[in-house]
């Protein structure tokens, strides 16, 4: 009954924002697919998967309310493709918002702004190299209101709260055979410049801290910038769990990716103080604009084991 409540819902969502295009609201359905089979060859388990990486459906959409401002929404979920459970949606961003000249400002579930300021240095996002593996920081938050400015020069600022009544916003844990219970507000504000994408700008950079946000203080600093069909980035992290006697540790990520004709070569290092170290190499093929095939590996060190974690695949991307 559950599997089919979330089916209809996704079914309900997606016709009623279609629909509601005839009110007046500018609607797209959009979504993507990534599959990829795999070789896991870790220290708990040796076995061969397909996996969905983050696949994902959504509606967009805005709507005019003049005097230069517009409301606009998000709802999108997460489909796992390879899950053998019918239950196979889970909630992704879902906000509400409005935007004019004084900048844009969002409400609900939504990725914070120190998971935005990381801009498009991961090179291995969603996949088994993904840098959350080894960095706090990379969070979606139910209960959440994110404001950016408008650019001004090509800077950006950003800031996030996090309300106390989010489930992760409350923790208990053990130390020194006591229990002890954090539960707060959380906030994060970050400084940007470029596009991440590089399109419109040669560069990138990023600096974001996060305050009591999921359990951690986090310092994060992100650059990335391109030459020619060169790229090159590096991010460097200082994170801190705000349980009873804690100490920051630091970690960074190097990415590189070389792109001839259709093809992009990639290369990725990640290091965190007291977790573990990465290596992922990887390359995409365009099949077209919207249709990549890829390859990679992944191997993570984690601190205190003495066996590498291997990852191998190969998969198709298509978006829409």
């Amino acid at each position: 009954m559950k599997a089919l409540n979330k089916t209809l819902l996704a079914s309900a969502v997606v016709s009623l924002f279609s629909a509601s295009a005839f009110a007046g609201d500018v609607v797209s359905v959009y979504g993507k697919l990534n599959v990829t089979a795999q070789k896991i060859d870790t220290s708990s388990a040796d076995e061969t998967k397909i996996q969905s990486n983050a696949s994902r459906l959504g509606v967009k959409g805005f709507y005019d309310l003049g005097n230069d401002l517009e409301a606009f929404y998000t709802i999108e979920y997460e489909v796992d493709v390879s899950s053998d459970d019918k239950d196979n949606f889970e909630a992704r961003n879902q906000f509400i918002g409005l935007r004019g000249g004084f900048g844009t400002v969002m409400v609900g579930r939504n990725d914070t702004v120190t998971k935005k300021s990381q801009g498009k240095i991961d090179l291995f996002n969603d996949l088994d190299g993904d840098i959350k593996k080894l960095f706090k920081g990379d969070n979606r938050l139910a209960q959440t209101v994110t404001y950016y400015t408008p650019s001004f020069s090509g800077f950006k600022f950003g800031a996030t709260y996090v309300a106390e009544g989010d489930s992760k916003q409350k923790a208990t844990y053990l130390k020194d055979d006591k229990t002890y219970m954090y539960e707060g507000d959380g906030f994060g504000v970050t400084a940007m410049y470029g596009d991440s994408k590089l399109k419109k700008s040669k560069v990138f950079a990023s600096v974001a801290y996060d305050s009591d946000v999921a359990g951690y203080d986090i310092l994060r600093a992100t650059v990335q910038g391109k030459i020619g069909a060169l790229k090159l980035g590096g991010m460097f992290q200082q994170q801190e769990s705000i349980k009873i006697g804690s100490e920051s540790t630091n970690g960074y990520v190097l990415s590189a990716a070389y792109t001839i004709d259709k093809t992009t070569l990639k290369l990725q290092r990640q290091d965190m103080e007291d977790k573990g170290d990465s290596w992922s190499v990887g390359a995409d093929y365009k099949l077209a604009k919207p249709t990549k095939v890829f390859a990679f590996y992944t191997t993570r060190q984690y601190e205190g084991e003495s066996v590498d974690s291997n990852y191998y695949g190969v998969g198709i991307e298509h978006k829409f």
